[in-house]
């Protein structure tokens, strides 16, 4: 059982190697035999197993993921369609046309001239919502993750954090690294220091529209960022949280809520502020403890990438 285990962490680790180079280089002509190597896999079993852990094909999930952040950027941004088809990894807009269509039986120029036509669910703008707006230049985060896939509102979030937290404390690298910062300070007070000073922060990284991927195929990353690298463990993964140019929006109240702020952000706050969005990933950073928390005092800042 427990080499069964070790596999199974190992295949997770490597599989996280993945799915990160894949998100980071939609611009780039991504090679199978590429991913294989990088994560170590062979050729032959690298498809199979790539299948059995996401639910379907390398090569399908990258095209859907080159096809759904077109999506996005035809809908809310001025980019020509050119400059989209180059972003997500196109080299002529012809190519993108022809698979945009497949999807959803529309070309890009059409999509984006026609905005009263729906490949997503509607939107829901809350005219009453209020939202603390601003704009901010983010340094690079390092952190520490576990990739979740299914309905968004279906994961234990909960249990991915306790995992984090689990590998932070017993880690030999954040003792070390926490004793060479405040001495010897207990370690429960350091960890509310740095959570007080945001050098520990809990953040949620989602790579889908919900509106427009199936609730099976919707990956978020539950993570913990932290003011020094930490090494991969198993299901555990590392990684670097894009830095550069985020429109922040501070909504207070309870999370089920949720979809309707990001509907009011994309609806109202984005076309009348003017925001240009790029391909970087939207994130969410809590602030406060759901579990020590009212639900109408939970704070969630939404970090929208623009360019």
């Amino acid at each position: 059982m427990q080499q069964k285990t070790s596999t199974r962490e190992d295949y997770s680790k490597r599989i996280n190697i993945i799915i990160e180079y894949i998100n980071n280089h939609l611009t780039d002509d991504i090679d199978l035999e590429t991913l294989a190597s990088i994560a170590n896999f062979s050729p032959y079993h690298f498809h199979r197993i790539f299948k059995a852990f996401l639910g379907e094909p390398v090569g399908a999930f990258i095209t859907r993921m080159r096809v759904e952040t077109a999506a996005r950027l035809l809908r809310y941004s001025d980019m020509p369609v050119q400059e989209i088809a180059y972003k997500v990894g196109y080299d002529v807009p012809s190519s993108l046309s022809k698979v945009f269509k497949q999807f959803y039986e529309i070309t890009p120029i059409e999509y984006k001239n026609y905005k009263k036509y729906t490949i997503m669910k509607p939107l829901k703008i809350s005219p009453d919502l209020e939202l603390k707006e601003r704009v901010v230049n983010l340094e690079p985060m390092q952190a520490i993750y576990i990739c979740l896939f299914g309905d968004y509102k279906g994961n234990d979030y909960c249990l991915a954090w306790q995992k984090l937290w689990q590998y932070i404390r017993t880690s030999g690298k954040f003792s070390e690294e926490m004793k060479k910062a405040y001495g010897t300070v207990p370690k429960s007070d350091i960890i509310k220091q740095m959570l007080n000073e945001c050098k520990i922060a809990h953040v949620g990284i989602y790579h889908n529209d919900p509106k427009l991927t199936e609730a099976n195929k919707q990956q978020s990353d539950v993570c913990l960022t932290l003011p020094f690298k930490m090494e991969p463990q198993g299901e555990i993964g590392a990684k670097e949280i894009a830095g550069g140019k985020y429109a922040a929006f501070l909504y207070q109240g309870t999370y089920e809520r949720l979809g309707e702020v990001y509907d009011t952000i994309f609806g109202k706050y984005i076309p009348d502020g003017g925001y240009q969005l790029d391909e970087r990933p939207v994130f969410e950073m809590y602030l406060n403890d759901p579990e020590c928390t009212k639900p109408d005092e939970l704070q969630t800042e939404i970090y929208v990438p623009i360019v």
